[in-house]
């Protein structure tokens, strides 16, 4: 039996690939094309090319994540992600971003830079109108605050390997940006340094981002802002990822908006939660239900077979169904199966 293997892009994060498995047992044979999709990711992310589709396969083992929900647009994200900015720096209050260390912190780290980029110009042209609150920030000397020595590591990674990026974030490069290294970033790798700056920004109330780790708030750096930082309102805690339940971070979450009193138990301490807080859609990196069914359905060759794995049993089932019905429109009837 020999077996060739090809590596494609599958967009959910630099480097990730889904498996092409082309299988002969005899020699005389035809081969067989096994094709393992592996985590997938949504369109649009503004760093990665983005997924394609393979040209066919007999059989396909494929990720149902999302399978059973589809994700809020993209388009508006960076809007929105901007509104959290101006009201943080009126209120000379520190935006909170809890993110994980790969895939998610390079990428709010590519919309913050744009944002700066322009909002730096904007300020240029501006001057003396004294309507706008936001005239007086000096938009080229906000702290953009990088608590996470891995997320530091990876982030460097990606710099490195610039040339695998898309042609928007490759073009701003050309025009002598830094999307993933501009100035205002300012990386804390030592413990002893992190500590400081928290600290400082608990008592200077000076106008910062900071994104630091880990996404759900269960642990790491973020975990000592939160204490410093929640039961103040000139603060906001900015979601833009899943919360798991009983995490902390869903604690918080789950207080957004709400009026009243909200305590959450921090390193055994019970701290009230009079920080705003918000979340903001669009920063999932798998693919959502539509991605996965247009994976599958736009092969040339429809496969005999498809195998879905690694989600939730409803997961599973909803994209077979959604499935079912995209190949049927193609006038295709595929075995579908759920492994138990």
């Amino acid at each position: 039996m020999t077996c060739s293997i090809r590596l494609q892009r599958a967009g959910h994060l630099l480097g990730s690939a889904y498996v092409e498995c082309d299988v002969r047992v005899e020699a005389d044979e035809a081969s067989s094309r096994i094709v393992f999709s592996g985590d997938l990711g949504a369109p649009g992310n503004p760093l990665l090319r983005p997924v394609r589709s393979p040209e066919r396969a007999d059989i396909l083992v494929l990720e149902s994540t999302y399978g059973d929900r589809l994700h809020a647009g993209r388009g508006g994200r960076q809007q929105r992600l901007e509104a959290v900015i101006d009201r943080a720096l009126v209120d000379n209050g520190t935006v909170l971003i809890p993110a994980f260390s790969l895939g998610r912190t390079q990428e709010l780290l590519y919309e913050i830079e744009d944002i700066l980029h322009r909002k730096s110009l904007v300020s240029e042209g501006c001057q003396g109108l004294g309507d706008d609150p936001l005239e007086a920030i000096d938009w080229s000397r906000l702290p953009i605050i990088l608590d996470s020595p891995l997320a530091q590591r990876i982030t460097q990674a990606y710099l490195e390997l610039h040339e695998y990026w898309n042609y928007e974030a490759r073009q701003r490069l050309s025009e002598g940006r830094a999307p993933l290294g501009f100035a205002q970033l300012v990386c804390v790798d030592a413990h002893a340094k992190h500590q400081k700056v928290v600290n400082y920004l608990k008592s200077t109330g000076r106008p910062a981002i900071v994104i630091a780790g880990n996404g759900m708030c269960s642990g790491g750096r973020i975990v000592n802002y939160l204490k410093a930082m929640l039961g103040d309102p000139r603060h906001e805690v900015v979601f833009v990822g899943y919360q798991a339940k009983g995490t902390p971070g869903a604690v918080i979450q789950a207080s957004e908006g709400v009026q009243g009193f909200v305590q959450i138990d921090l390193d055994g301490r019970m701290r009230e939660v009079r920080a705003k807080v918000m979340s903001l859609d669009g920063y999932s990196a798998h693919a959502d239900q539509n991605g996965l069914v247009a994976f599958a359905a736009a092969m040339a060759s429809v496969p005999a077979e498809v195998r879905l794995v690694h989600g939730d049993v409803s997961a599973k089932k909803m994209l077979r169904r959604a499935l079912e019905q995209a190949f049927a429109r193609k006038g295709e009837r595929v075995r579908m199966l759920i492994p138990s």
